[in-house]
Order: C-alpha cells, then sequence, then structure tokens
C-alpha cells in the first residue's frame, strides 16, 4: 500500500528533530562537562593557594633604647669590723648599743679579768726575784774577779761566777718581758671603737663569760664606717669585658623610689665564677647622707655604651626556637621563606636586641607558623588584602 502524501512529508521533519535533540543534548552535555572540569580545576586552585601561608613582616626597629644594663647588687660599708675580746673573763660593763655613733678610741666595754690580773701579779713578783738573784750573782762576780787576780781563786771558778751572773741576766730579762706582756694584755680589758663609725651590733651583756678570741668567732661588738659604701655586683661573662674600672654608674634602693646615687667602679676580680659564670665587680659611692645602708639590695645601672647606637631590636613574636638554636624567618626574593641564625643581646620585654645576623633590608616574618621550614613557599600579606576568598 502506497504512503500517504501526510506521511510522506512528517517523516523527513521528525528526523529532522530528532537529530536537532541529540545536538542540543550532546551540547548540554559537553557544557556541563566543561564546567565540572572548570569548578574542579577552581577549587584545586584555591585548595593549593590555601596551602602556601599568607604571613606577615615585621620592621628591624633601629635605636630608640639605649644601651643600659642593670644588675642587682649588695651594699656594703666601706670598714666593718667585729670587735672580738682578747682577753677572757666576764663583762663588768658596756657603754653604747646599736646605732651609737663612736669615734676612734672611745670605750665600748670593759671585762673583768681575775685570772689574769693574778698572772700579773705572780709575774712581777717573779720580776723582783730575777732581780735579785741577778744582783747577788753580779756582785759574787765580781768578788770572784778580783779574788782570781790574786790567785786566790781558779781561773775556772771565776767563769763559773761570771756565768752564773749572764744568767741571771737573761732570766731576769726574760721576767721583765713577760710582766710587760701581761700589762699590754691588760689594756684590751677596754674594748674600744678602732675608728669612727657606727655601732651596728651587740652580741654581749653583763656578766656574759668572755673567752678569748670569741666564742666560735662570735664577736661582741660590730662597728661600721659607711659614710662612703662599697658595692658588689657579679656581672654576666658577656658583660665583663665591658664593664670596666672607672665606668660610671646609677644606684638605686627600693626605700628611695626616684632617687639615684652617683657610683664608680674601683675594681674587679679579673677572674669569671665556674659555679655562676660570672665576674665580682666593686664600686664606690658617696653615702654622707646615709641613704644607702649596708646590707640592702641594690639597682646598680651601668651606661657602658652610652654615646653608641642602640642595637637593632625585632618583638620576640618573630623569634623561632628552634633544637638548633635561635632563628628568624625571612622572605627571599623568590617567595620562599628562609631560617636565620641570630645572635640575641638584651632582653627588653616585647622586644630583644640583634647583635647578629640581621639587616636591615631583611623581609622578616612575624609570628611565623611552627611548622614553617627552610624553603617553604609563603605569601606576604598587605594592607589591603589581608587574605583569599573561599570557593
Amino acid at each position: 500500500m502506497d504512503e500517504s502524501p501526510i506521511d510522506a512529508t512528517l517523516a523527513p521533519r521528525l528526523r529532522r528533530g530528532a537529530r536537532i535533540a541529540l545536538v542540543i543534548a550532546a551540547l548540554v552535555a559537553i557544557v556541563g562537562i566543561g564546567m565540572r572540569l572548570y569548578e574542579g580545576s577552581r577549587v584545586a586552585r584555591w585548595t593549593e593557594a590555601q596551602a602556601v601561608p599568607t604571613v606577615a613582616l615585621v620592621p628591624l626597629r633601629q635605636g630608640g633604647v639605649p644601651r643600659e644594663l642593670v644588675l642587682p647588687g649588695t651594699i656594703r660599708a666601706f670598714i666593718d669590723a667585729p670587735i672580738n675580746a682578747r682577753v677572757s673573763g666576764y663583762l663588768k660593763r658596756w657603754y653604747v648599743d646599736i646605732g651609737a655613733p663612736v669615734r676612734a678610741g672611745q670605750l665600748l666595754a670593759e671585762i673583768e679579768t681575775p685570772e689574769l690580773d693574778q698572772q700579773l701579779l705572780q709575774a712581777e713578783a717573779d720580776l723582783r726575784t730575777a732581780k735579785a738573784n741577778l744582783e747577788l750573782a753580779g756582785v759574787t762576780a765580781a768578788r770572784w774577779q778580783r779574788m782570781r787576780s790574786s790567785d786566790a781563786v781558779s781561773q775556772q771558778e771565776a767563769d763559773e761566777k761570771a756565768g752564773d751572773y749572764a744568767a741571771k741576766q737573761a732570766i731576769a730579762a726574760a721576767a721583765e718581758a713577760n710582766v710587760a706582756r701581761l700589762r699590754a694584755t691588760t689594756e684590751f680589758k677596754r674594748l674600744v671603737a678602732p675608728f669612727g663609725g657606727v655601732v651596728t651590733a651587740r652580741r654581749t651583756d653583763i656578766g656574759a663569760l668572755i673567752s678569748a678570741g670569741g666564742v666560735n668567732g662570735q664577736e661582741l661588738f660590730r662597728v661600721t664606717d659607711s659614710r662612703r659604701v662599697r658595692v658588689y655586683v657579679d656581672v654576666p661573662q658577656n658583660y665583663a669585658a665591658i664593664v670596666r674600672k672607672g665606668l660610671q654608674a646609677q644606684l638605686r634602693v627600693p626605700e628611695h623610689p626616684g632617687d639615684t646615687y652617683p657610683a664608680i667602679v674601683t675594681d674587679s676580680s679579673q677572674a669569671i665564677s665556674e659555679s655562676s659564670r660570672t665576674m665580682l665587680v666593686q664600686l664606690e659611692a658617696d653615702n654622707a647622707r646615709g641613704a644607702l645602708l649596708p646590707g640592702a639590695y641594690v639597682d646598680v645601672r651601668f651606661s657602658p655604651n652610652a654615646s653608641a647606637a642602640a642595637a637593632p631590636r625585632l618583638p620576640v613574636s618573630a623569634l623561632i626556637f628552634r633544637r638548633e638554636g635561635m632563628r628568624i624567618a625571612i622572605v627571599d626574593d623568590g617567595g620562599h621563606a628562609r631560617l636565620r641564625p641570630i645572635e640575641i643581646g638584651r632582653d627588653l620585654g616585647n622586644e630583644v636586641e640583634v647583635l647578629a645576623g640581621v639587616a636591615a633590608t631583611d623581609r622578616i616574618i612575624d609570628n611565623p607558623p611552627d611548622s614553617l621550614s627552610d624553603g617553604d613557599p609563603v605569601r606576604v600579606a598587605t594592607a589591603t588584602a589581608k587574605g583569599t576568598a573561599g570557593p
């Protein structure tokens, strides 16, 4: 049966529509695949960009803080002497108490010495006996010498009498020296101030048993002269070379806030202590006003390089503490982080002085990530672009 004219016309149209539909479907599929590939590539690029840390830079600060070294010290009186007893006995009386000003030679206390007094009496008696024996020996020796001239006695006998006289002279001299020694010792019954100053301690009382030289080194009084004071400071080894004789310093004590007292370095031990790795330094200061108390704590402020430019400074947030030592991270021209060892000086709290290992042209990273390694790529944050938007 032959096709109708309508069917003959409809068939080509259907085939053409089907082809158009297939083309449209293919285009839709291609566009969809392309968009998915583009989106995947964009996400990959964003993820890769996020893997590169964004870092901020910190400038290297120059000058502004003078080179000042502050160390703790101890004040000592210029002269400080314990007063011990040179004779044994009992304290008879004392005349000064703590805080009393004394002058050189002033009587501090008296000691009662019955044993020493008896020893002196016995020594004086022995001296009188020795002098009497010496006088008799002298008369006898002279008589026997005259008898020898007339051959009434032998030469041997005359020599014996002369020898006895010489021996008696020696005995009398020894007895006289013993008396002089005991008389000089009795002068120590009076304890006197060896120099002018202030009594800072009294460790005895009336009736106390006194032993010569003190009991286990215990002193009876202590006298100090603090019109000038010495200050002792332990200087760390790093600064031992710059704290030298003649260097000026300022002293500050807690009981007088805001006041400073000039001092000068007068000497040092010229050796480093193995236990503390410090050098003992001595300063002297005038204390006519009495504001500096012996034994007190004091802040000693040195300015060894007051006229020199201060060292550059970095915030402590830029430091990296690694097993190999102190490091900082800088950004090179290729956008990679480079770890560099540095040597730091004074710790100023929020900042540290950098003595070596950094230049003014370096781009230094602030707060570097703990995982940052040498050669890692980094992105430097700018004032206008703090980060990258998410997908």
